[in-house]
């Protein structure tokens, strides 16, 4: 039987939006702190977990590393934070994002230039797989 006000892991899951398996998984990695058992095991939530869960996976849903995750988290429950600390990991992600954004780019240009190189006809030749199938670079 679960205690008033609390709720099974589905019904968890189903008011946060994050599936069982990844709320064990934050649980199991440390990112959230492990459920409050039943007598019989069973895992039991409540509206401050369901809160908890929301705010981590906006912050995944944003591409934040579960490391900064849990420090944000920590920062977030901390009401003596110092603004800047979150600051500097909002930016460290930027850069992040940023160093990602121009590899990204780069690599999509390269396909581009081997794709209006390739005549894409009934022709066996294609530069896209010369490039890929190359020795050296």
């Amino acid at each position: 039987m679960k205690p008033n006000g609390m709720m099974t892991i589905g019904e968890a899951a189903a008011r946060s939006s994050v599936p069982p398996k990844t709320i064990r998984f934050y649980e199991e990695a440390g990112i959230i702190k492990p459920a409050a058992r039943t007598e019989n095991h069973y895992r039991v939530y409540s509206d401050a977990d369901v809160e908890t869960l929301r705010f981590v996976q906006r912050a995944r849903m944003l591409g934040f590393p579960l490391k900064d995750v849990a420090e944000l988290l920590e920062l977030y429950h901390d009401r003596k934070r110092a603004s800047r600390e979150v600051k500097k990991l909002a930016l460290k992600h930027v850069a992040a994002l940023d160093r990602k954004l121009a590899e990204l780019t780069a690599m999509r240009n390269t396909i581009a230039v081997l794709a209006e190189r390739c005549q894409g006809n009934d022709r066996p030749a294609c530069p896209i797989l010369a490039e890929l199938g190359a020795t050296e670079h």
